[in-house]
């Protein structure tokens, strides 16, 4: 039997593992670090790209010892990275500047600008994202604007995932279609750098990686990094995708029967659609898994965060009396309408600057009574993807579900299901992100020729509760017409304000 590395670089932490070609994690292989990358003050999310590089190396280092004498068995090794990060270079590949994320949301200023200057539907269906602080626009701009000389210095830009490869391989290697749509820069039909973008941007393309698909691998390591991993100084390293595509593969999610749901800090809901470039409905996004593969959804900057923001300030009880307690109120009995953008918004409405907001408080709201309202506001925000996610799905579909924050809460996994008012699958795999990325990493051996080749084990989680899936549905609109009134206009506004289908 052969095997193959999984490398997992996340916001929050570091991962490797071996798997089998059955896409099996090794026992004793799975190794973790924490990640540098992080939210700093005044809006920031970054983190130092070398520390990042060593971690990552170091991860790789103990996957190797792990693996023992099946390492030289090991035949490619799989990355998938946080999308979408940016990292300045100079002439020789020195880091002029720290490794922005996603999350990083100081362009609000640049979003607005941009609305202005740039017909906003024509790039949005282009690139299959909107003008958001999580793209690369707004963060080329805010770049120039606020530091004109590192701008004015950077040779290249690259991501997480191209660094790591080229400080690998001592040469310049693409960056994937797939980590690049999530840039806001793809034009995704042509899958070509969006010229037209660029040049309002000035960004000379050439300072982009080319791109590829990501199972144009490269092979034959650096010197040092051959010494350093022998078993892979020849073996093929594929392009990195993104750690969201990689989800729904290892989720078995891979086509419209299934959407795969994921609440860990933050939370996503996706599609894969093969082989089709849909238009993009106002709210959700449009990204790549490999070249013939759309993912199609919405990711939420709002999760397991909520929670734990929930719990730290307001000084509830430990969690098995929190989900003892909850389970005993009444849906939606509270009083209270919630937004819970406590790090902002981005699905379904991308309102650049979009604070959390709690209506309808009074002197007998109890911390429990926000924790629930919170958690239900949550599900809700899920709701309006899915309904936007609806047309493109198969009738009787499922919902697999994966995350930390979900499966340390019976309740909420169970809440999910009521609002969503759809059965919630889950898996006993925990590592599904690697294990999609060990599937790609297959695929691109030719080994798998599909990506659902091996079934994932899946039982129902929860079924909906007919009745509290009644009451939560006026909760939604209930919500939807607070945001109305305070963070009003944005992009996803148009369905993101549609009825309840």
């Amino acid at each position: 039997m052969s095997f193959v590395v999984a490398l997992d670089v996340g916001s929050t932490s570091i991962k490797g593992a071996l798997y089998d070609t059955r896409a099996r994690l090794v026992r004793g292989t799975l190794v973790r670090e924490a990640s540098p990358i992080g939210p700093r003050p005044g809006g920031a999310s970054e983190g130092h790209p070398a520390e990042l590089v060593r971690r990552v190396e170091r991860v790789l280092d103990r996957v190797m010892v792990a693996a023992g004498k099946r390492a030289s068995r090991v035949r490619a090794v799989g990355l998938d990275v946080l999308t979408i990060t940016l990292c300045g270079v100079d002439a020789v590949g020195r880091p002029l500047t720290p490794l922005y994320t996603y999350a990083d949301d100081r362009a609000h200023e640049d979003v607005a600008a941009l609305r202005r200057e740039l017909d906003v539907g024509v790039v949005y269906q282009r690139t299959g994202c909107p003008l958001h602080t999580a793209y690369l626009p707004a963060r080329f701009r805010w770049l120039r604007r606020t530091q004109p000389r590192v701008f004015g210095s950077v040779r290249r830009w690259l991501d997480a995932g191209t660094l790591l490869h080229q400080l690998w391989f001592g040469r310049d290697v693409p960056m994937s279609y797939s980590v690049a749509s999530w840039s806001g820069l793809l034009d995704r039909r042509r899958l070509l750098w969006d010229e037209e973008l660029l040049s309002h941007l000035h960004v000379r393309t050439g300072a982009l990686p080319a791109l590829a698909d990501y199972v144009e691998a490269p092979q034959g390591l650096s010197l040092a990094h051959g010494r350093r991993w022998p078993a892979l100084a020849d073996v093929p390293f594929f392009l990195a995708v993104g750690d969201g595509a990689a989800a729904n593969v290892g989720s078995g999610c891979v086509d419209p029967r299934r959407v795969a749901l994921t609440v860990g800090t933050t939370g996503a809901m996706r599609i894969v659609l093969r082989g089709a470039d849909p238009e993009v409905p106002s709210g959700l996004w449009a990204y790549r898994v490999g070249k013939g593969e759309t993912l199609l959804g919405g990711a939420l900057s709002e999760g397991g965060n909520v929670f734990a923001w929930e719990r730290s300030t307001l000084r509830l009880p430990a969690p098995a009396r929190i989900e003892a307690a909850l389970r005993k109120m009444p849906p939606d009995g509270h009083g209270l309408t919630v937004l819970p953008f406590v790090a902002g918004e981005r699905s379904p409405g991308f309102a650049a600057g979009a604070r959390a907001c709690i209506a309808g408080l009074t002197s007998a709201t109890t911390p429990l009574q926000i924790l629930q309202a919170s958690l239900e506001a949550v599900c809700y925000r899920f709701a309006l993807v899915a309904r936007l996610l609806r047309p493109h799905l198969h009738a009787g579909y499922g919902v697999v579900a994966s995350g930390g924050a979900l499966a340390q809460s019976p309740y909420w996994m169970q809440l999910m299901a009521d609002v969503l008012a759809q059965p919630v699958l889950v898996t006993r795999e925990q590592e599904l992100t690697s294990r999609g990325t060990a599937i790609l990493a297959l695929r691109g051996l030719g080994e798998w020729k599909s990506l659902d080749e091996v079934a994932l084990k899946l039982r129902r989680a929860c079924f909906p509760d007919s009745r509290r899936s009644e009451v939560y549905q006026p909760a939604i609109d209930r919500q939807r017409q607070l945001y109305d009134k305070v963070i009003g206009d944005s992009p996803g506004l148009s369905s993101h304000t549609s009825p309840s289908a």
